[in-house]
């Protein structure tokens, strides 16, 4: 008897403090945001939210054609209170947990970006899965307001399109905010961030006629990498100087380029292994980096029609051509970065630090100013394997 009454004592404090999900949130209460654009608009901060429509998703049939998102948008003195005053235009609390995109823009980039990134870290809602970007000669709010074919989302699109692109192309980076964050309070590297172009124009971009052409008049596009120093934006690399970038942190998966041939046209070559060593020594007190870069490629076309692909001499010398071009890409595109932005985004300073934390000691208080007269030499490494399902190309025997 006595064990029953336990029992139910039990029971009865557990219906008491057992509550079940104290902070559920109702479906029906909540904006999924899945894109979120951040501008600066004088010395207030710009939050817009690229909110999810479920009927549209879903197809339902029936009423007006709508888009598949709506943008809320709101200032405030902080990020915080931009994203809740935008309860004052959406009927529903945004709720960012299912985040694919964060696009801040250049203006908001170029004075700094801290204060973003405390919110984002900070907030509860938030994952760290999202990919950050910057509008190159944009606002956020504009980049978000284009809708894209193929994904109904244009955020997703964004993130997948990045995700790809990184893959198998190499001038694009994928930045999460740890990432981010880690390169931001390091000695030894700065950050980057890849661009996001609008291509076209916004007024149409923003309509549903952008995505009911075959070639849509206005696209998203992504477009070379943001260098920082600190937390500000202080330039840009283009695609080929953004790839080399990649290459340096072992980011290259897959890539195409093409080198010259003798004649004067061009092989391309598929690169599908990219393997990147740096070392860093000191000498004399003073520290240098040596850069080893390993390529794997095929041929991915050839348009010479002098070259006897059989003749392994033939892809010596085009394995020769490839190095001298890739060396010439490495060299100039450190030298830029050196020179004009002064901004270790290489991570060289990471490197001594390895090395030689002894020597790191003295030089990261200065180390700006160390990196651009540090001394940068590249050794270039690149293999042609096969050659594709034929030798020599037809255009031999058609000539």
């Amino acid at each position: 008897m006595k064990r029953r009454s336990l029992l139910i004592c039990v029971l009865i404090l557990m219906q008491i403090f057992v509550t079940g999900c104290w902070s559920r949130r109702e479906l029906n209460d909540l904006a999924i945001a899945v894109g979120i654009g951040i501008d600066k608009i004088g010395d207030q901060y710009q939050v817009s939210a690229q909110v999810v429509l479920p009927s549209q998703i879903a197809g339902s049939k029936g009423g007006s054609p709508q888009a598949p998102v709506n943008l809320y948008k709101a200032t405030g003195n902080t990020v915080y209170e931009a994203l809740r005053k935008i309860t004052t235009v959406s009927p529903r609390k945004i709720y960012i947990s299912h985040l694919r995109i964060l696009v801040l823009g250049e203006d908001l980039a170029k004075e700094g970006i801290s204060d973003v990134l405390d919110f984002m870290s900070r907030d509860n809602d938030t994952r760290n899965d999202y990919f950050i970007v910057v509008a190159k000669d944009a606002r956020a709010e504009d980049a978000l307001k284009i809708l894209t074919s193929l994904e109904k989302i244009p955020a997703v699109r964004l993130f997948s399109s990045l995700e790809t692109s990184e893959k198998n192309w190499a001038p694009t980076s994928t930045v999460t905010l740890g990432t981010l964050i880690t390169e931001l309070v390091s000695k030894g590297k700065n950050p980057v961030l890849t661009g996001v172009v609008i291509d076209g124009s916004v007024d149409e971009g923003e309509t549903p006629k952008n995505v009911e052409t075959v070639d849509s008049p206005t696209e998203l596009k992504y477009s070379g990498l943001a260098i920082f120093k600190e937390d500000k934006l202080i330039g840009w690399l283009n695609p080929e100087e953004s790839k080399v970038y990649n290459y340096l942190t072992n980011k290259v998966r897959s890539t195409v380029f093409y080198i010259q041939c003798p004649e004067g046209k061009k092989v391309s070559l598929d690169v599908f292994e990219a393997r990147s060593k740096m070392k860093g020594s000191i000498h004399s007190g003073k520290p240098e980096i040596t850069i080893e870069q390993h390529l794997e490629s095929d041929l991915g076309e050839v348009q010479c029609r002098n070259l006897d692909l059989r003749d392994p001499k033939t892809i010596t010398q085009l394995e020769q051509i490839a190095n001298k071009k890739v060396i010439n890409l490495f060299e100039a595109t450190i030298k830029k970065v050196q020179t004009e932005y002064k901004s270790d985004i290489f991570g060289f300073g990471e490197i001594i630090h390895r090395s030689n934390p002894q020597a790191w000691k003295k030089l990261r208080n200065n180390w700006d100013e160390t990196f651009v007269n540090l001394p940068v030499s590249v050794k270039m490494d690149i293999k042609i394997r096969l050659l594709g399902k034929v030798t020599n190309s037809f255009l031999e025997e058609a000539k």
